[in-house]
């Protein structure tokens, strides 16, 4: 699949691409000045980012399931086959910690959702909610809802869920490279080569232009290089859908402003409208 050069985000991924590449003293991209980029979000947003509450752990599990979109195969996993999979979520298991949580390294049945030996089976990444951080309920039903329908070489893909109790966790495939921000900002790590980083931009650019060409349009409003993942062969993948939104369809084409997202961030969908609050 070729990415659609009609699309918006060309424009806007050439310039992100370009200043992505340029480091900054505080190891983050340069594509603002001190001031704070905030990304704005589609009038009737349904997934702002909230302050987890007690009300999201006291969600009953047929309510979730009412909100889950039909029509996916993803695998619902119990607490604690995740438990074993990531070995008690052991600290030597931890890939990284983001907004939503911190992720484990894990194992499991290749066709089930039984945990198996280390080395064995199919190697997944488990991402656990943060109760005590700034996402909730609200940004894992996206994830589940988004990644659950959307299939595409360039997305990341998801294969389960967990819900129970007040547990959230989502378990994706295994990225063996890690983020696109790690190879660029990460000390004592070499630096990519020009083809290598073409390639990712291409694989990023063609995971936007697949979900701004769906029959169901996405805005992804997350578009950084801490999510963009990579597998063994430097082929690039967007993750984190928590922000993710349906974009407009017909006549609904205006973009608000309201004040969400990430500091020293706009996405490249909103960049395009020239609609973002600088604070």
């Amino acid at each position: 699949m070729v990415a659609d050069r009609n699309c918006t985000c060309w424009p806007a991924l050439g310039k992100a691409v370009s200043n992505c590449w340029t480091f900054s003293a505080k190891g983050r991209c340069c594509t603002s000045s001190s001031k704070q980029l905030v990304q704005p979000e589609l009038d009737g947003g349904a997934h702002p980012t909230t302050q987890n509450t007690a009300s999201d752990g006291a969600e009953s599990t047929r309510e979730v399931s009412d909100e889950i979109r039909q029509g996916s195969n993803l695998r619902v996993f119990a607490f604690n086959e995740l438990k074993a999979a990531t070995r008690n979520f052991r600290p030597d298991s931890k890939l990284g910690v983001g907004g939503f949580g911190s992720v484990f390294k894990g194992w499991i049945d290749e066709h089930g959702t039984a945990a198996v030996k280390p080395g064995t089976g199919l190697t997944v990444a488990v991402k656990q909610l943060n109760h005590e951080g700034h996402q909730g309920h609200r940004e894992w039903l996206a994830e589940v809802n988004f990644l659950g329908q959307l299939h595409h070489p360039n997305l990341v893909k998801l294969i389960g869920y967990c819900i129970e109790d007040d547990h959230r966790l989502l378990v994706y495939e295994f990225m063996p490279r890690g983020s696109l921000e790690n190879h660029l900002f990460r000390h004592g790590v070499l630096p990519l080569l020009w083809p290598i980083r073409m390639k990712i931009a291409l694989g990023a650019a063609k995971g936007l232009a697949f979900l701004h060409g769906a029959k169901k349009p996405v805005i992804y409003r997350d578009f950084k290089t801490s999510n963009i993942l990579l597998d063994s062969e430097y082929t690039a993948k967007l993750s984190d859908f928590g922000l993710a939104k349906d974009g407009p369809e017909g006549d609904k084409t205006h973009v608000s402003t309201r004040v969400m997202g990430t500091y020293g961030y706009a996405a490249p969908e909103y960049v395009m409208t020239g609609m973002v609050d600088l604070e």
